[in-house]
């Protein structure tokens, strides 16, 4: 469906700067033009940012718009504009890799984040911190805080368990879809890393069924303390904390 063009009237006032005329432009093409970026980009976050940075350029941009021409080809032009200058400059950015011990509190700076945006509270039990941290992140920290706002979002409860993660983490080499049928579509995987992953899947989850009790955790898992402690260490598990947000 195609959008409307503002008043002509309206579009003048704007034109010389009149706040309140250009607030009716954009509360007509806000979200039509947030949603054009999100498209795009698929991150809600960065497409709120863009949307607001596009917005200033066509206020800025208004004083030598022509009226001749059609508004709405205008903005989405100008829109696809900045939404391809930040594309360019992702991929000219260096990737800030997220180290280990930098995951728990970033994951609870995130989760901290989307409660008080949903307005309740949000915990990451033991067993998910231990996926969320031994996981190889391949991106960079906007690629942690995605995965938190999703976990978040999905879960049903106030607390996210490992579970969860697993079902939300993306998928790569290392680490085969959870409860794969037969006759699913094959993927090369290095054996010691297909057990090592489901070795860690298993912990984790046991850990989130225990409230992050160790021992409680190796009763569940038979076998004791300090043998699972050793697992753990072998797999890059750090002990349990439990992070609240």
């Amino acid at each position: 469906m195609a959008l409307i063009q503002p008043d002509p009237g309206v579009l003048r006032k704007a034109q010389k700067g009149d706040e309140r005329a250009f607030s009716l432009i954009l509360r007509a093409y806000e979200v039509p033009v947030f949603n054009y970026v999100l498209r795009l980009v698929g991150d809600r976050s960065l497409a709120e940012d863009l949307t607001q940075e596009v917005f200033l350029r066509v206020f800025q941009g208004l004083p030598r718009f022509s009226l001749r021409s059609k508004f709405t080809t205008w903005l989405f032009q100008v829109t696809k504009n900045r939404v391809l200058d930040e594309l360019r400059a992702v991929e000219r950015r260096p990737r800030a890799v997220v180290a280990l011990e930098d995951v728990p509190p970033l994951v609870k700076h995130f989760a901290g984040r989307q409660a008080a945006r949903l307005g309740r509270p949000v915990q990451v039990d033991a067993g998910a911190m231990q996926l969320l941290a031994a996981y190889r992140w391949p991106g960079n920290v906007r690629e942690l805080a995605n995965i938190i706002e999703r976990l978040v979002i999905l879960s049903t409860e106030d607390t996210i368990t490992a579970e969860q993660v697993v079902r939300v983490l993306p998928q790569d080499g290392t680490r085969p879809a959870p409860n794969s049928a037969d006759g699913a579509e094959w993927r090369d995987v290095a054996l010691a890393d297909a057990l090592d992953s489901y070795e860690r899947t298993l912990i984790a989850r046991a850990l989130s069924a225990a409230q992050g009790n160790v021992a409680e955790a190796a009763r569940r898992l038979a076998t004791d303390r300090a043998n699972l402690y050793r697992r753990m260490r072998r797999l890059g598990l750090e002990p349990p904390r439990n992070v609240t947000g």
